[in-house]
């Protein structure tokens, strides 16, 4: 009753709000009249605040705002420590205990890593989901598809987290036959809440698409047991997130398989880059591509896949918008419109009684899980197919040249002739 979005919750405030008007009303003493004055300012805060979050449809409980608040649930999740490799890789190692692992099987795993960018230079926090598949002895030999999930702006990955609630809605879909197992990789895109990069390679600024759709999928897939970067592999994201899932499709087609958009936009917006290009620094408005028109071009979605040649493979799109908001609607209709060149049905969900809120995006996630998850684990299964049938034809050509050396020096192979007789 008296939740965050609660009509009891609102009248509260309105009652502490009046009492305390009426305390500076009738109060004789400067004293108490400056102290009533201040105090009635909180609950005049609280009220904007929770009608923000009610407007968006937020934060839905208090323990959601502990724990957005607090960190807790993320800050919380393990370490996942690195080790390197013959090559020097990175190589991750989850190091669970027979106890941990026991309940991975029934949980999944969700744990925070840092991902070092080689192409892209850049190194943030990501967080990886393993589903409660990656534990079992039948899928021991499975490599598993991924959904990369990227948030809005501000936000951060712990968005999919909570509110967004991914980690539940996949389970419960998987449990039910409504979806299929996939790993989800949530990478910060933007090093901070307080900047927009919009997964975007701006000329001399940070290489944020690199980072992304490069090296945060080249990590995972040779990290954990999950497919290669191609046709298993999707990217999905709300608001800006929705921008950077289609613009990183359309640019990397042969990495995505599939893209999701949720509330997304289809031109980039200004940026909020550091100022001076240092992590941390004060945030100050850019314009990407400035004087860079084919840049500009191959950037924005809604314009570069029109001028994408007929019959090009694109990745295929799942878009969804909140039913309410007018010009989210309609940015996804005319994109899907221009889609329908490339890709014959797509999938757009209108999630009714919302806008661009935490209400549209969870609405749409069952939609979207429901139609991706089985064609990734169909591109898994090819992928693994595949994989086996190149492995097999390795040990086969390694087995004809062992099989050759055995033979020694100076011997000869094939037919033999047969001497013959004069007459």
């Amino acid at each position: 009753m008296f939740e965050p979005q609660g009509i009891a919750f609102f009248v509260l405030l309105l009652l502490i709000f009046a009492g305390l008007l009426v305390w500076l009303a009738v109060a004789k003493q400067i004293a108490f009249r400056v102290l009533a004055a201040c105090l009635a300012f909180i609950p005049a805060m609280l009220f904007g605040v929770a009608a923000v979050n009610r407007y968006y449809n937020y934060y839905q409980t208090w323990g959601s705002v502990k724990a957005d608040f607090t960190n807790q649930g993320v800050a919380s999740q393990p370490q996942v420590p690195h080790a390197a490799g013959k090559n020097g890789n990175t190589i991750s190692r989850l190091d669970l205990s027979p106890q941990a692992r026991s309940e991975a099987t029934q949980t999944g795993y969700l744990f925070e890593t840092v991902v070092k960018g080689p192409l892209s230079g850049l190194s943030r926090t990501v967080y990886i989901y393993l589903p409660p598949q990656y534990f079992l002895a039948r899928y021991a030999s499975y490599r598993f598809p991924a959904i990369e999930l990227l948030h809005g702006s501000p936000g951060n990955p712990e968005q999919w987290i909570d509110p967004m609630n991914i980690l539940p809605t996949l389970d419960g879909m998987t449990a039910v036959h409504k979806a299929d197992p996939v790993v989800l990789v949530m990478p910060d895109t933007n090093g901070g809440q307080d900047y927009s990069l919009q997964c975007l390679n701006a000329v001399g600024g940070v290489k944020d698409a690199t980072y992304v759709a490069q090296d945060v999928p080249n990590f995972v897939a040779a990290s954990y047991r999950v497919q290669p970067p191609g046709k298993a592999w999707a990217v999905a994201g709300l608001s800006e997130g929705g921008f950077c899932a289609a613009n990183l499709a359309l640019n990397y087609p042969t990495r995505f398989g599939f893209a999701g958009v949720m509330s997304g936009y289809y031109a980039p917006l200004d940026n909020q880059v550091p100022k001076g290009g240092r992590a941390g620094a004060p945030p100050v408005y850019a314009v990407p591509f400035h004087d860079q028109p084919a840049l500009l071009l191959k950037n924005t979605p809604d314009e570069y896949i029109t001028k994408m040649s007929p019959g090009t493979i694109i990745p295929r799109f799942f878009l969804a918008a909140g039913a309410d908001d007018g010009q989210d609607v309609q940015a996804a209709e005319s994109f899907r419109q221009e889609l329908q060149l490339y890709q014959a049905q797509v999938p757009l969900d209108l999630v009714p009684n919302s806008s661009h809120d935490a209400s549209a995006w969870r609405g749409a996630e069952r939609p979207m899980l429901s139609w991706m998850t089985p064609q990734l684990a169909h591109e898994a299964a090819v992928g693994d197919a595949a994989a086996a049938a190149d492995r097999e034809h390795a040990e086969a050509e390694a087995r004809a040249r062992t099989k050759e050396k055995d033979k020694g020096p100076g011997r000869k192979t094939g037919a033999t002739a047969l001497p013959t007789t004069r007459k």
